[in-house]
């Protein structure tokens, strides 16, 4: 199934790309989906205990299982003032 991912400020710069597509197995954890873009964008990985990820309008964790189609959001912390 074809997912798709978006990455928002700082993590953005980081990688280098607004927006990747990935190809995930049916039932597919967001932490699949984690594992198999810090093989392409390992710099990544270094933020990754405090990455958020977003699906739909909500704040999902790591065994959240994504749907077809989706879009993703890989954020950083977020920070108010």
């Amino acid at each position: 199934m074809k997912v798709r991912v978006q990455f928002y400020a700082q993590l953005r710069e980081l990688v280098g790309i607004r927006e990747l597509e990935l190809d995930l197995p049916q039932g597919a954890t967001v932490r699949e989906l984690l594992e198999k873009i810090y093989t392409q964008k390992p710099a990544l990985r270094a933020h990754d205990n405090s990455i958020l990820i977003g699906a739909g309008l909500e704040f999902v964790d790591r065994n959240y299982k994504p749907n077809a189609g989706e879009e993703i959001a890989i954020m950083p912390p977020v920070q108010g003032g």
